[in-house]
């Protein structure tokens, strides 16, 4: 019996295993779920810029942005270069460093800082692609991208009440993105006057800390609050600015620096008073003169008075202030206009007003014959088109004033005859990134702020870049105001249906601008898929 019940037992296993591998077959086949969908292969040239980067976060710029050129040589050569650049480099932060650390040890109430070791390690940095502008002024403008994941071996002794800590700083990780402008180009090597350096945003920074050998930067929080420490010192101090700092080369600065910066030198106070015997320009009724006024040699849009409906010989005596850049060669334009409801405003005539021809500090009242243009063969400039009475006043700042250092430049006082208690906003509209129209494309930006609005040019581009600068006098601090920028694109051709349309806005809150004096930053547009403006607001308050 024991030997047939071992046959049947090998028997029912033989049956058995096959027989259940082949039902939990079915089973699981028959169980499957139906309603999985294939998955959906897309070709990359499909996919968005968000998904594209998501999906290739390492891509360097060039080859995401054609804006953007490559530069393998410039990395071979700092790669051949580095074990050189390496010692130089430390050997000048030991020279520098110490009097900015007894600086600011003091407070801390620490005796001493010391370098045990300083070496930026083997790994030079890496940059990603360069992004070059071509302006119309002399000057050339640079925008690398800078990426460095070194093994840097910094180690720092600190001495106080009598201990000694040891603290290393390791895995250094550095990703900026500055903007490096020379200007003005001058036939002479290095062939630049100076050096303009800044930051287009805050850089991202990361690192290791030990201290007493272990790794304190894994404590939680910890590596936040040093974080935090890092970049207000840093910020505070000036040494992480994203403001421009000037860096004049040896022996090569051939202008003077006024001259080569165009700074401000001046202020001409324009009060436009009247005009008299204005010609009719409408067929019913009588014209709607305004006037424009604008100096030249500047980017700065047109100001303009109010208008003076159905008046040929309106008032005004309406006050404008112009910052004055280069009183020899600059002049004032005046021009009048007949204001439309519908179509282009008519030209009604215009003069210019050389700027040299005016004495500092003296009021002149001048009465300008209006002029067709300023071609002196134009016969039509013999037709009589009626005058206008303005008085003009030229304001040179103080010599003391042009001969302050560059950091006093950027934070300085509004310009005299600002409102007591008042300043100066400053707003310059520099770029705007990934912006597109449903229609078309055309962008420009427009500002509005306290009821005035003020446009800069058309540019023709998803990445338009503008440079203009626009200034609001103002009695106080605009400390509860919001400044609203938004991009809008205007049809180039006949479009009744879609003349314009928004490509997004951005509303800033100018309290942290009267904090700071300075922001230089890029906005995410609202109503924009991925569109970016960036915009840099001053606030020069009043002396």
């Amino acid at each position: 019996m024991g030997f047939f019940r071992t046959i049947s037992g090998f028997c029912g296993f033989g049956v058995g295993v096959p027989t259940g591998l082949t039902i939990g077959y079915y089973l699981f086949i028959y169980f499957q779920p139906t309603d999985v969908k294939d998955p959906e292969v897309r070709p990359l040239v499909e996919q968005d810029s968000e998904t594209l980067q998501r999906m290739l976060p390492e891509i360097p710029l060039w080859v995401k942005n054609p804006d953007y050129d490559r530069i393998d040589w410039l990395n071979r050569f700092i790669q051949l270069m580095w074990p050189y650049l390496d010692k130089a480099i430390c050997n000048t932060v030991k020279n520098i460093a110490p009097p900015i650390i007894a600086e600011h040890i003091p407070k801390y109430k620490i005796n001493a800082v010391e370098f045990e070791t300083l070496t930026l390690g083997t790994l030079p940095p890496t940059f990603h692609g360069m992004k070059v502008y071509v302006t119309d002024e002399k000057e050339l403008i640079m925008e690398p991208c800078i990426k460095w994941a070194g093994n840097p071996n910094v180690t720092v002794a600190v001495k106080a009440f009598g201990l000694k800590a040891t603290a290393q700083v390791v895995d250094l990780q550095v990703f900026a993105s500055p903007r490096i402008t020379l200007k003005p180009l001058v036939p002479s090597f290095p062939c630049f006057a100076n050096i303009f350096v800044s930051l287009m945003e805050k850089p991202h920074v990361d690192f290791g800390l030990k201290l007493l050998g272990a790794d304190i930067m894994s404590i939680p929080g910890f590596y936040r609050v040093v974080q935090n420490i890092v970049f207000r010192a840093g910020w505070a101090s000036g040494y992480l600015s994203i403001e421009p700092v000037l860096l004049l080369p040896q022996e090569c600065s051939r202008l003077p620096a006024p001259k080569a910066m165009k700074r401000p030198v001046g202020i001409l106070k324009v009060k436009v008073l009247r005009a008299m015997k204005l010609k009719k320009k409408d067929l019913l009724g009588a014209s709607d003169p305004y006037v424009k006024i604008k100096l030249t040699e500047d980017k700065l849009p047109a100001k303009k008075t109010t208008v003076n409906h159905e008046n040929l010989n309106p008032e005004w005596n309406e006050e404008f202030n112009l910052v004055v850049k280069e009183p020899e060669s600059q002049a004032l334009e005046l021009r009048v206009y007949d204001w439309e409801q519908v179509r282009k405003h008519d030209r009604m005539g215009m003069n210019v007003v050389p700027l040299k021809d005016l004495t500092p500090e003296e009021p002149k009242v001048l009465t300008l014959d209006l002029l067709k243009d300023m071609d002196l063969n134009d016969a039509q400039n013999e037709k009589s088109r009626g005058q206008l009475m303005v008085e003009l006043t030229y304001k040179p700042f103080k010599e003391d004033d042009l001969n302050k250092s560059f950091k006093d430049q950027v934070e300085q006082k509004a310009p005299e005859g600002t409102p007591a208690g008042g300043g100066l906003l400053m707003v310059t509209i520099h770029e705007a990134q990934d912006v597109e129209g449903k229609h078309h494309t055309n962008p420009h930006a427009r500002l509005l702020f306290r009821g005035e609005e003020m446009k800069t040019k058309r540019v023709k581009n998803r990445d338009p870049r503008w440079e203009e600068e626009f200034h609001f006098t103002l009695e106080e601090p605009p400390t509860n105001k919001k400044l609203h920028v938004e991009v809008v694109s205007t049809s180039s051709g006949i479009d009744l249906l879609h003349p314009q349309e928004s490509l997004g806005y951005v509303e800033i809150n100018l309290s942290d601008v009267v904090s700071n004096r300075r922001i230089n930053e890029k906005y995410h547009l609202i109503d924009s898929k991925n569109g970016r403006i960036q915009i840099e607001l001053q606030w020069r308050p009043a002396s």
